[in-house]
């Protein structure tokens, strides 16, 4: 043992300037030992926690061939799912109920011939299934012939088809999800996104008695991409771009009626904000622009998102496309993480099937558009099913 000689015991400031001086040799040994000691990873280091899964999502089917996207349940409990073809090709049926390992045609095999390319879909306070056709298969140079199908699942037949023409529609037009209010309207009214391949989107209206369709708020605000809009998905940055897409992007995507359909709330893709505004005043034909536009409401930021849909309480409920997620929206417009998983690359649509969601998972971001023209995809693709944090918590047993 190496003793101290009484006459060099250290003052109260001696400490202090050896240890500024270790300091500022370790400052001069970057990248040697104190480098190394500082970036070696400790058990005692702190995470984000859960990032990786929130641990109540669960794959409830895989599907090696084809990408589901639109998802509603019918009042008989059957399960729908679009299986659309404008970014790629597959065999067999577009639309179909589901089964855990079977797909069968909806409402019946003789009508996949009827539709083309089937994206969001939505099921009316009457039980009635409304069916978004976007008109357009990959590779195919024919004009795009988008409509909306009324499908009546007690009968397992298409209603009727309403055809959406110019104005009403532009060539570079991409009809996207849709609600209908029963509320407004001899028949009722729909509101479709138009999200836009490039720089038009905008909202449409369909009154269900006539036929007739108007195009609102076209690139106003609410409806648009923001500028130099930057986003990731599947973990990849990519600024918002018209011309050369490197991300999945563009204007007014989900939408989603509150639970007395008396406001239509939507987001646009390349946002993060929210956005509502009265279905009388959607509704109204005479309603003016300027009308239209003050009526708006700019809800706040959310996240963003592909998919939403309201839960019988007034929350929202929409996928996060960034936080690989699905977030609650409280009616005090309150936000809460119902599920986190890196399985999901682009949560898309979403619907309640008894106290639990189900999820379609899309693999866009890997589509070849924006890889230069290599497919980053990876089958098979999934199906998931989402017990919210209140469900998983009252079936866990008492604490003693």
């Amino acid at each position: 043992m190496v003793t101290q000689r009484p006459e060099t015991q250290p003052t109260q400031r001696q400490p202090v300037r050896r240890t500024l001086k270790a300091l500022v040799r370790c400052g001069m040994l970057m990248g040697l030992l104190c480098a190394s000691v500082s970036g070696t990873a400790l058990a005692e280091d702190s995470t984000v926690h859960n990032w990786t899964t929130s641990g109540n999502v669960t794959v409830a089917d895989r599907f090696p061939d084809v990408q589901a996207s639109g998802i509603a349940r019918l009042p008989d409990g059957r399960i729908v799912l679009s299986l659309p073809t404008s970014a790629q090709r597959h065999k067999g049926p577009v639309l179909v109920t589901w089964t855990q390992g079977q797909l069968t045609p909806f409402p019946s095999k003789a009508a996949q011939s009827k539709i083309i390319s089937p994206l969001g879909m939505t099921v009316d306070t009457n039980g009635q299934l409304w069916l978004l056709d976007e008109g357009v298969r990959a590779g195919s140079k024919a004009k795009a012939k988008p409509a909306l199908l009324h499908i009546d699942p007690k009968t397992n037949r298409i209603v009727r088809r309403y055809a959406f023409g110019t104005p009403a529609v532009r060539p570079n037009s991409h009809v996207n999800d849709v609600r209908v209010d029963l509320t407004h309207g001899s028949a009722g009214t729909a509101f479709v996104s138009d999200t836009s391949q490039t720089t038009h989107p905008a909202l449409l209206v369909v009154d269900l008695a006539s036929g007739k369709v108007r195009r609102i708020l076209e690139e106003t605000v609410s409806v648009s991409p923001v500028p130099g809009f930057v986003m990731e998905a599947d973990g990849r940055l990519g600024r918002y771009d018209a011309e050369h897409p490197t991300v999945p992007q563009g204007g007014v995507d989900g939408v989603a009626l509150s639970a007395d359909s008396t406001r239509l709330y939507w987001s646009p893709l390349s946002s993060r904000r929210l956005y509502s505004a009265p279905t009388a005043v959607l509704a109204d034909p005479n309603a003016t622009e300027a009308t239209l536009e003050a009526a708006v409401k700019d809800e706040g930021e959310v996240g963003i998102m592909d998919g939403m849909m309201t839960a019988p309480d007034g929350s929202l409920y929409v996928t996060d496309i960034e936080r690989h997620a699905v977030v609650r929206r409280a009616p005090d417009g309150s936000l809460s993480l119902v599920a986190q998983d890196a399985r999901l690359i682009a949560p898309d649509s979403m619907a309640f099937d008894g106290n639990t969601i189900l999820l379609t998972v899309g693999q866009w971001a890997r589509l070849p558009d924006f890889h230069n023209g290599k497919d980053m995809q990876e089958r098979p693709y999934i199906l998931v099913r989402i017990t919210p944090p209140e469900v998983a918590a009252s079936t866990q047993p008492a604490q003693q």
